[in-house]
């Protein structure tokens, strides 16, 4: 089993910054990947970022593109995710998520074994 431990949310305004942070802790020999999924209150949980430990290769959903930054470090089982000029549409719930090797698409939520508990952000207009 891995465990995901998730901080750094809260509550910003509009053009703000918040940086997030998940520690992968337990049987994390066989990640190869950590992200994160969003969700927001009456919507479905999207795929936000995620990166492939071994190559610091990067996925970014087309929303935060240009905005958002994930990055890793593979020798503490952490990632992060920096997130700049935030918008009252990025409010969520935000999970940190890890696999157990073999991914391929990094976006799909499928490929994901290990889930946080989740943290809030909130952007206020």
């Amino acid at each position: 089993q891995v465990q995901l431990v998730e901080s750094g949310g809260g509550l910003v305004q509009a053009g703000g910054s918040l940086r997030l942070s998940c520690t992968a802790s337990g049987r994390t020999f066989r990640t190869s990947a950590m992200g994160w999924f969003r969700q927001a209150p009456g919507k479905e949980r999207e795929f936000v970022a995620a990166t492939k430990l071994s190559d610091g290769r990067t996925y970014y959903a087309g929303s935060v593109k240009g905005r958002f930054t994930i990055s890793g470090d593979s020798a503490k089982n952490t990632v992060y995710l920096q997130m700049n000029k935030l918008e009252p549409r990025d409010t969520a719930v935000y999970y940190c998520v890890s696999d157990r090797g073999g991914s391929y698409y990094y976006t799909r939520e499928y490929e994901y074994d290990y889930w946080g508990q989740g943290t809030q952000v909130t952007v206020s207009s």
